[in-house]
């Protein structure tokens, strides 16, 4: 949908919204390959302050329900504020970008929950975020270079494979509602992403991915969701999709919940609600020291992990129960000096307690990736890249490449980083890919002239003066076909009336007969206002899908009055 504006590009930014984190890169088009990140965002102050290339997605709003701040900056304000008693009417939002996964019936007033569990429209908040990312990056800009315009620039917004399409309008449209030009505007597919941005690295990696007919596996791990694509280098050097995307929800946030629940089991739910509400940065403290612990764990190097227990938690702790930590420790259904007390402030846990909580996501992703490699048109694949700030732990990588035989894993340094560093890359020169494979088969419901051989007798209806069949599905692509990132199909009829209503249906079957059949979904609808002017049987409506490129985009022009309009999605009406 950028493709206008490439050519005036100076500068490809790209901004990758995550689940946990979020961050920007950009270069400049005379030095592509040098890609620069924000080195300044800083969590808490003092001796503990840390530094990191990606902020937290966390929105303050302020009592006037007003944006105030985002990222580390929005945590540790709310915590500073509780800490007064003065955050009564602030409100926090972190880790709100699940609400997009596998969300069939997504529509504009999805709602997620604040830090206290009080709900807000989820859409505004993607709004802010964008918008605070892009301010940033363009103070970061035109203090390298003066004179740089914001319509030099060309937006890259990185997105999982495995979304939906109405997912992806979702961040679309939030992008354009937070300033960004629709013209200078690209989603990127986050394992696309990576896998071109590997051919830049080294020879053992590059040496893996960038010959002529190499094939590999993509995994970007990410804090919500595993996003994983199959790859083929083309002889020219482009990029095919030789498997539909596929994951599931089993990323990093999955485990720190495992983690949390260890912590209302040790201190109980009360004085750990109490300290979220009250004692903010100790709370902040405990998930960030976290953050760290899950991405180094490394079996073969820990034993266990020393953990801080704040003096507050400890107090409130007591306040709401009578036992001892020690005797609540004893209750827990561990094995004898798994958890034990190293003084007043810190817990030592054992390594088959750390091993727990990873279990679950990490058992459905090994077993995904098992299934996914079984498969025929992939089996020759025995390459698989590791990326996402998830598959920087030790951990995942060691259990990857234990259970899944004959299989080389590969791991890029600064794997949290690689998406949006393939991103930038991308922006510069999109038709790196140079096709993808359909999620669906798709097409539109139309009215077909009854044929006593193919068509039953209850389906007939009398319609202008002939038997016809409504309903019946008329297939534009099909499900697991290539398509050539270009790839248009057009379609011409007569209108039958002053205007034109084209329905888009979506299925996973690969041969539909009927848009009435299980699984059939309405994606959107088309209207579109011919001439009253002009016999309908003189004018020509084009009805035209274009496949493969990150969105599905769909239109229907009347080719006599030059008149056009696009797919409305039904769930954002």
């Amino acid at each position: 949908m950028a493709s206008n504006a490439q050519g005036k590009t100076l500068i490809v930014a790209a901004f990758d919204f995550g689940t946990t984190y979020s961050g920007y890169a950009f270069s400049f088009r005379d030095d592509p390959n040098k890609i620069q990140t924000n080195q300044n965002w800083y969590a808490g102050g003092g001796a503990s302050r840390l530094v990191s290339l990606k902020t937290p997605t966390s929105v303050l709003l302020n009592s006037e329900g007003g944006f105030d701040k985002f990222g580390f900056e929005a945590e540790d304000k709310y915590a500073t504020l509780a800490e007064d008693d003065e955050h009564h009417g602030w409100r926090l939002f972190r880790r709100f970008k699940m609400v997009l996964h596998s969300n069939k019936h997504l529509t504009k007033d999805v709602t997620v929950d604040d830090f206290c569990g009080e709900q807000m429209t989820a859409f505004p908040l993607f709004v802010m975020s964008i918008k605070y990312l892009r301010e940033h990056l363009l103070t970061a800009v035109t203090t390298q270079k003066i004179g740089i315009e914001e319509t030099d620039i060309l937006y890259v917004l990185t997105i999982p494979a495995i979304w939906e399409d109405n997912a992806k309008r979702f961040m679309r449209d939030a992008a354009i509602a937070a300033g960004i030009d629709p013209n200078r505007l690209k989603l990127a597919l986050e394992p696309e992403c990576a896998s071109i941005w590997c051919e830049t690295l080294g020879m053992d990696v590059k040496g893996a991915v960038a010959f002529q007919g190499s094939q590999y596996m993509v995994v970007d791990l990410g804090g919500g969701t595993a996003d994983i694509s199959v790859h083929e280098r083309k002889p020219d050097g482009t990029l095919k999709e030789i498997h539909k995307a596929s994951g599931g929800p089993w990323g990093g946030i999955y485990v720190d919940e495992n983690y949390m629940k260890m912590w209302k089991e040790l201190f109980g739910e009360k004085a750990l609600n109490d300290l979220r509400e009250n004692e903010m940065n100790d709370y902040f403290d405990i998930t960030r020291e976290f953050e760290h612990k899950k991405r180094s764990f490394d079996t073969d190097k820990t034993k266990q992990i020393v953990v801080r227990i704040s003096a507050s938690l400890r107090d409130l702790s007591e306040k709401y129960s009578s036992e001892s930590l020690e005797e609540r420790i004893a209750s827990l259904k561990v094995r004898e000096h798994a958890i034990t007390t190293r003084g007043k402030d810190k817990l030592k846990i054992d390594t088959t307690i750390v091993l727990s909580w990873f279990k679950r996501p990490i058992d459905l992703l090994i077993q995904h990736l098992k299934t996914l490699l079984a498969e025929p048109k992939i089996k020759s694949v025995r390459t698989v890249i590791l990326v996402g700030g998830f598959g920087e732990s030790p951990y995942v990588q060691e259990r990857i490449r234990n259970e899944i035989a004959g299989v080389r894993l590969i791991v890029p340094a600064d794997a949290g980083l690689v998406v949006l560093k393939g991103a930038v890359r991308f922006g510069h020169n999109p038709t790196i890919v140079s096709s993808r494979i359909i999620k669906y088969t798709y097409g539109t419901s139309v009215n077909v002239t009854f044929n006593e051989k193919k068509h039953p007798e209850e389906r007939k209806v009398w319609i202008n003066g002939e038997w016809q069949v409504p309903n019946y599905f008329k297939v534009y692509a099909r499900v697991n076909t290539q398509v050539r990132v270009d790839k248009q199909m057009t379609r011409k009829s007569c209108p039958y009336g002053g205007k034109s209503l084209l329905s888009v249906y979506r299925t996973t079957n690969e041969n539909p007969e009927y848009t009435t059949e299980d699984g059939c979904e309405l994606l959107g609808e088309i209207e579109l206002e011919n001439s009253m002017d002009i016999p309908f049987e003189k004018q020509i409506c084009e009805d035209t899908f274009m496949f493969g490129d990150t969105e599905l985009l769909v239109k229907t022009k009347n080719t006599v009055t030059g008149k056009e309009a696009f797919m409305t999605f039904e769930c954002f009406k």
